[in-house]
């Protein structure tokens, strides 16, 4: 009988004694009262009733959309449209909200903090508590061995060898300065060159000089006769043992170096010779009367042909390095290209150039593409360019904006160097083949006549008109890369002793 007391308490607690009256009107009632009030407006409308109706219709607009009706889908009776909710969601959304009105447990937090820091080292590779973005005090800090996030690891103490930019210091104060005394200021003489021995030839006036780079020791090899005589050119053998030597009294000398003995003396020419180049046992003689000799220094009849391609001076000549074509340039403002000697009848440029407006005396070929041949010219002219021979087509083209009297390749780096004259006197570094510029060196108060590297690629000797010449350490080699074995003997020592 206990329980239907219980049920009896529970009936007279519940039992309302009367009608609640401010309760909100049940929505069966809220949807008679507006079907029978549509009836009603539609027999005798009026103000109230249309007041009603206007209050219970959804706005007609959708807002933020100006100009544009929408109505709300609408059901059997006019009542508003409600979505169908997922019950998995609502259980959800009730499951956390009951969950953050629970009170923290601060045994189970505790004893769940120790899984919790072993799962993040697990899956990320260290605590997400005690992980810094940035570090504000001395060096960063290294990330966990072996792990990678999937932003690589933005922050590292030590840089992997893919970031480390390789840079080159370039001194722009010349290693060493000689003195160069009485050097005739000439643009079309070639008056200096560095042998395979690491012998430096000058010329100054009617001597010859030469300095021996290691221990610095100087030495005068020739002395011309007369007075008013002076040596137009000087250009080593391929081997380094010869040197060979224009004058102005038309003569071209060959002097065995490590006798200190001229060997012979070679005609031919009617006017001064300002360029030689050597290509193995053939000397190459340009002169001012436009004429290229080729000599074989091997033999008694010493001349092989004669070039005609030029009408003035020929001030720069030089053999590719496969010794398959001779470069030679004038101050006709040409640039001729001749193939090797095979005989009496080879005497016919494979190329001529006219692009340059103004003497060509600056030659050089590429030592790592031997079909590739930079060219400069004079004061009229100030450009750089670049040709393939083997097309016959200029590659690329640079306005120096100043007189180009030498041209140098630097293998140990893939760059071009370039000494000028008139207006800048200095000498410029050259990427290869952008021909953007590495720097600038200066130091020289005259126009650079003439420029030679070292046997070894690493420094490059200028001579200048303020009678000096400067020693550039530019081009070191790079440690990690072996050097090249050396070559055989020369086939020209080989014949002449």
């Amino acid at each position: 009988m206990a329980h239907f007391g219980f049920e009896n308490d529970i009936h007279s607690v519940l039992k309302l004694d009367m009608p609640i009256t401010n309760a909100p009107m049940a929505r069966w009632q809220r949807k008679a009262s507006t079907s029978a009030s549509a009836n009603t407006s539609a027999l005798s409308p009026s103000k109230s009733s249309n007041r009603s109706i206007s209050m219970s219709k959804t706005p007609s607009k959708t807002p933020g959309k100006s100009g544009k009706t929408q109505n709300t889908p609408s059901k059997a009776g006019g009542d508003r449209f409600i979505p169908t909710r997922n019950p998995t969601r609502m259980d959800v959304a009730t499951f956390l909200m009951s969950k953050e009105n629970e009170p923290v447990d601060q045994t189970v937090s505790a004893s769940a903090q120790p899984t919790q820091k072993a799962w993040s080292v697990t899956l990320n590779g260290y605590d997400l508590e005690e992980a810094k973005i940035l570090h504000l005090g001395g060096k960063p800090l290294n990330a966990p061995e072996g792990y990678q996030n999937n932003l690589k690891v933005l922050y590292s103490q030590v840089p992997t060898p893919v970031s480390i930019k390789k840079t080159r210091y370039i001194s722009t104060v010349p290693e060493r300065i000689l003195d160069a005394p009485e050097l005739k200021n000439d643009f079309y003489l070639n008056l200096m060159d560095w042998g395979k021995h690491n012998l430096l030839a000058v010329a100054l006036s009617e001597q010859v000089y030469l300095w021996d780079a290691a221990p610095g020791d100087i030495t005068m090899l020739k002395k011309m006769e007369d007075e008013n005589d002076f040596i137009c050119s000087v250009s080593w053998s391929n081997d380094g043992n010869f040197l060979a030597i224009g004058t102005s009294d038309c003569k071209v000398e060959l002097w065995d170096v490590p006798y200190n003995k001229r060997l012979r003396s070679m005609d031919g020419h009617h006017a001064r010779v300002s360029c030689l180049s050597w290509n193995d046992h053939v000397l190459s003689s340009g002169s001012r009367s436009g004429l290229i000799h080729q000599h074989d220094v091997r033999v008694a009849d010493h001349h092989l042909c004669t070039l005609r391609g030029h009408s003035q001076e020929v001030c720069g000549l030089t053999w590719s390095p496969d010794g398959r074509y001779l470069a030679s340039g004038g101050n006709d403002n040409l640039v001729n290209i001749w193939p090797s000697v095979q005989g009496a009848s080879q005497q016919t440029a494979v190329h001529s150039f006219t692009e340059h407006q103004g003497a060509v005396k600056a030659l050089a070929w590429c030592p790592w593409q031997p079909s590739i041949l930079a060219s400069g010219g004079g004061t009229s002219d100030r450009h750089i360019r670049i040709w393939n021979v083997n097309s016959g087509s200029c590659i690329n083209a640079w306005d120096t904006c100043s007189q180009v009297s030498s041209l140098l390749f630097a293998p140990n780096y893939k760059e071009l160097v370039s000494g000028h004259g008139f207006a800048h006197d200095k000498i410029f570094i050259w990427k290869y083949p952008s021909l953007a510029k590495v720097t600038e060196l200066e130091g020289h108060d005259g126009r650079i006549l003439n420029m030679a590297l070292s046997p070894d690629g690493s420094t490059v000797a200028s001579i200048s008109a303020d009678e000096t010449i400067r020693l550039w350490k530019c081009f070191e080699k790079d440690p990690s890369k072996k050097p090249k074995a050396a070559s055989t003997s020369s086939i020209i020592q080989q014949h002449i002793r």
